[in-house]
């Protein structure tokens, strides 16, 4: 007998399709709820295949995932950002993915924000030595997997590859464009300016509006990729107090060090001092006698 069960599809990436070869000369992405089921439109592949109503992931094949709606706050298990709305989950288990995660391509090709060279996606996280790797679009740490260029060092999370040079949001009527890093203030520092949705100063890259003095971070732009801002959640990226404490001890011990070298670096120097006069002293004393 036959089951009339869909067939599960085993997949982890699509290709990339561009809409036509002028498509990248003006790229702009509305931010906002996408149509279902299965539709994630990064900047360059705006066309994605349908798929059955679940399918086997590769970071999670023991069980199938199917893609589903909630509002409430999650992990994505591939990323490690936070989430809400549309994802994929297992009804097995507790594994959740984002949308975007889930249906990441293995490269993109002319990324608007990154044009020159092909980005990768990274199913795992990317050792950055000593210091943490960081997003060079939200500039928070890339915990889980990631877009990555094998030529320089830029990456961005998935959700990040999501935005492009310009777009537009629900919350403001003109369209924002992404600031070159150069071009975000007088010394190249983004956080010299005040976002209109956050109202804080951050680093990450800023988008401004074209038509009037608007202010929006890369980050809070982000909020309005991965649903939080749709389903009502905020204040998931401000800094905790254990965080600011944790700052602050550490920039008093190595203000300590600093002063406790150089310090030493005084001492030392009256040590050579005092040593180089007895020895003047010791030679002139030598030759009278």
């Amino acid at each position: 007998m036959m089951s009339n069960k869909p067939l599960l599809k085993k997949t982890n990436s699509f290709p990339l399709k561009n809409k036509s070869p002028n498509s990248m000369d003006q790229p702009t992405i509305i931010v906002g709820p996408r149509r279902s089921p299965h539709q994630v439109e990064f900047p360059t592949s705006p066309e994605v295949p349908q798929l059955g109503d679940e399918i086997f992931h590769v970071a999670h094949p023991q069980h199938p995932i199917s893609q589903t709606h909630l509002p409430d706050l999650f992990t994505c298990a591939a990323c490690k950002e936070y989430g809400a709305g549309e994802r994929f989950t297992c009804s097995d288990c507790d594994y959740q993915l984002h949308d975007f995660c889930t249906l990441a391509p293995p490269a993109l090709k002319r990324h608007p924000i990154h044009p020159l060279h092909k980005i990768i996606f990274f199913p795992k996280p990317v050792k950055g030595g000593i210091l943490k790797s960081r997003c060079d679009i939200c500039a928070k740490p890339t915990k889980g997997c990631v877009f990555k260029c094998t030529v320089c060092s830029f990456q961005m999370h998935p959700c990040c590859a999501m935005l492009s040079t310009e777009i537009n949001i629900s919350v403001h009527p003109h369209t924002l464009r992404l600031l070159p890093i150069a071009g975000q203030s007088s010394n190249g520092d983004p956080a010299a300016f005040v976002c209109d949705e956050c109202n804080r100063r951050r680093s990450g890259r800023v988008y401004h509006c074209t038509i009037c003095d608007y202010h929006l971070h890369a980050v809070c732009a982000k909020n309005m990729v991965n649903g939080l801002q749709a389903n009502g959640i905020k204040g998931m990226d401000k800094p905790s107090l254990l965080g600011t404490a944790a700052r602050l001890a550490s920039q008093v011990v190595i203000e300590f060090i600093g002063g406790l070298i150089e310090g030493l670096g005084e001492g030392v120097g009256q040590v050579l001092v005092q040593t180089a006069t007895r020895g003047r002293s010791y030679i002139r004393s030598a030759r009278t006698a």
